[in-house]
């Protein structure tokens, strides 16, 4: 069950009849040489950290080590509980969790790189925030998972997640694609239509820089946790609503990729650069780019 790019994973979704998520958790059990229900756990405990990373900075608020954030995703859920959001219950669940889990992060919580720390907010964000509004059981998330997973391997594979190499485009970019697969899939969509979605996002964040402020994963990383939540909503909802894509995941990934390389290294997480060299950005680290 094993793939090398989205061609191959899709010959394997044709052939067996099977979603993305369940080539993927076959693929963990075969490759991985275990049994069904240890990669089932530990799916699970992933979904669990993300619960716990998501959930406790609404009802405690804690600040990060560099004091660059903290307690905004409480602002925006007390907004949101006042009936004052403009956002609608989704997105305003989802940017909530999303924020809050890198203000775990942050504070030195645990959390789940999804697919790494700066961008671990997107994917549960997005999930729990299905799982509320659509009322998806645990069970549903956790295979969910699976289908998010296998877009964050093949980004890992054919081209990288780290923001040092690609930008924030490849963190933010990989993490919202993924969300948007398992999105997707857990709506009902078809293979085709998750990595379509997953494509769209890496087309619509193509380009973005990694400037972190003073070398922090805090800001502008919380807010872009947010904004690409929305970016993984909107190509769900393209790619559900039977768009087509021109251009293949596979191609879109290597077009990132490319893309990234070619970023100068002042906005490839050096905080040298883009909003980290903002003079209100160093006077609020105490640095200057």
């Amino acid at each position: 069950m094993d793939f090398k790019n989205a061609i191959e994973l899709l010959e394997l979704c044709k052939k067996h009849d099977l979603p993305i998520s369940e080539v993927m958790r076959q693929r963990e059990i075969i490759e991985g040489e275990k049994e069904a229900d240890t990669v089932h756990d530990a799916m699970a405990r992933v979904l669990e950290i993300m619960k716990n990373a998501a959930f406790t900075p609404i009802k405690e608020p804690v600040r990060s080590m560099g004091g660059l954030i903290g307690g905004e995703a409480k602002k925006i859920a007390s907004r949101y509980h006042s009936g004052n959001g403009i956002c609608g219950d989704l997105l305003e669940k989802s940017m909530i969790y999303a924020m809050a889990t890198l203000e775990t992060n942050a504070s030195m919580g645990l959390i789940v790189a999804s697919p790494t720390a700066g961008s671990a907010g997107i994917v549960p964000g997005l999930l729990l925030g299905l799982q509320e509004v659509h009322k998806f059981d645990d069970e549903q998330i956790i295979q969910a998972l699976f289908n998010a997973s296998a877009i964050g391997y093949l980004a890992m594979r054919n081209a990288t997640v780290a923001g040092a190499v690609g930008g924030c485009q490849a963190e933010v970019g990989v993490a919202s694609a993924m969300a948007a697969s398992a999105t997707v899939e857990l709506l009902g969509g078809d293979p085709e239509q998750c990595l379509g979605a997953a494509s769209t996002v890496l087309m619509n964040m193509l380009g973005l820089v990694c400037d972190p402020v003073g070398g922090l994963v805090e800001y502008p990383c919380q807010n872009r946790n947010a904004a690409g939540v929305a970016n993984a909503i909107i190509a769900a909802e393209i790619s559900l609503s039977g768009i087509h894509q021109l251009i293949p995941f596979d191609e879109m990934l290597n077009a990132m990729y490319i893309v990234g390389k070619r970023l100068p290294a002042e906005l490839r997480e050096t905080a040298q650069g883009g909003c980290a060299a903002t003079p209100s950005a160093c006077a609020a680290c105490g640095s200057c780019a």
